[in-house]
C-alpha cells in the first residue's frame, strides 16, 4: 500500500514494473548456499564453540565470570578464524572456475 502511494505520482511507474518482471524471469543460480555460509554458519560456529568452551573451562576455571569472558573471547577468535578460512577457500574456488 505504501509503495502504491510512492509510485502514484511517478512518471516511470510502468518502467519499474517492466524491470521487476524482467528480473523475475531471469534464471540464475541460487544465492541460498552463499547466504547460509556467509550468515548462518558463522553464528552456528560461534554458538557451538561457546558451548564447547564453557564445558571445557568449567573443569579448569572456578570463577564463572572468568569462564564467561574467556569462553566469549575464544569463541570470537574461532568464529573470526572460520570466516577468514571461508573467505580464503571461496577466493581459491572462484579463481579455479
Amino acid at each position: 500500500m505504501a509503495e502504491e502511494k510512492f509510485c502514484q505520482g511517478c512518471h516511470q511507474k510502468h518502467r519499474c514494473q517492466e524491470v521487476y518482471e524482467h528480473l523475475s524471469k531471469m534464471e540464475c543460480p541460487s544465492v541460498v548456499p552463499k547466504v547460509v555460509v556467509a550468515f548462518l554458519l558463522p553464528i552456528l560456529v560461534f554458538i557451538g564453540s561457546l558451548a564447547a568452551f564453557e564445558e571445557i573451562l568449567a573443569k579448569v576455571i572456578q570463577s564463572k565470570e572468568l569462564q564467561t569472558v574467556i569462553g566469549l573471547l575464544l569463541s570470537l577468535v574461532v568464529s573470526i578464524a572460520f570466516v577468514f578460512i571461508t573467505k580464503v577457500i571461496n577466493r581459491e574456488f572462484v579463481k579455479n572456475e
